[in-house]
């Protein structure tokens, strides 16, 4: 019942923050900030919402805390630059807020628990090695090809990094699943991407590519196997 309850407010958030906030309203709060109308409907709804969901008409505070706090985020965004960043910011305060009532009113959930725990642990250091120290590694490692190849001269500014990061992500959590075969077709389909680009390669940027390519998967690979291994513990 008390997890039904945080699947409501989630849901609430993001049906009035997402799919029932019309682009005019989210223009409006860039242009006027606080002094937008739509900021307060755009709130109006997100209260509604949440005491719908909720359906615990005796506890109308609820939803009114959750509007106000959701007023102040916003208020807060309305001056800051339009980035991922603040983006972001703004959605996990909302969600702090959702969880942090959730579990002073309901949840009642013992959180040291995770703290305590060795798969917590093994997988939060696997996937900050796999995101930050491997990425470093591997950037280390390839700096003089890179240089020769001339990768910098074209494409989207850190897209490589971007795109090492995620498939590492995805390496790992395949093979602490154990989905071997998605694994598969992961490198299979970036291999194909990769060798169906439009623009002609040179052999130099070819051989980067599966060079950055072959030591991104086995570094994840590797450190998933390992990783599997300790959950077994």
């Amino acid at each position: 019942m008390e997890v039904t309850i945080l699947l409501r407010l989630l849901a609430a958030h993001l049906l009035g923050d997402f799919l029932l906030q019309p682009n005019s309203w989210v223009t409006s709060k860039e242009n006027k900030k606080a002094k937008s109308v739509s900021l307060y409907l755009h709130v109006l709804v997100i209260t509604a919402l949440t005491y719908l969901l909720l359906w615990d008409w005796s506890r109308w505070y609820i939803p009114l805390m959750i509007g106000l706090t959701h007023l102040l985020i916003d208020i807060w965004k309305c001056y800051q630059k339009n980035t991922l960043a603040y983006f972001l910011a703004d959605q996990a305060a909302h969600l702090a807020v959702i969880g942090v009532t959730w579990q002073v009113f309901y949840g009642h959930v013992d959180f040291t628990g995770s703290f305590n725990s060795n798969h917590f642990w093994l997988l939060l250091i696997g996937y900050y090695v796999v995101i930050w120290p491997l990425g470093i590694g591997i950037g280390k490692a390839t700096e003089k090809w890179q240089k020769e190849a001339q990768m910098n001269a074209a494409g989207l500014a850190q897209a490589g990094i971007w795109i090492g990061r995620c498939e590492r992500v995805l390496v790992l959590t395949f093979i602490i699943t154990g989905q071997y075969t998605a694994l598969g077709f992961l490198m299979a389909a970036k291999s194909i991407l990769r060798f169906t680009d439009k623009d002609e390669m040179t052999q130099k940027k070819t051989e980067y590519v599966l060079v950055g390519t072959l030591m991104s998967f086995a570094s994840a690979a590797i450190v998933g196997v390992i990783i599997a291994a300790c959950l077994k513990w």
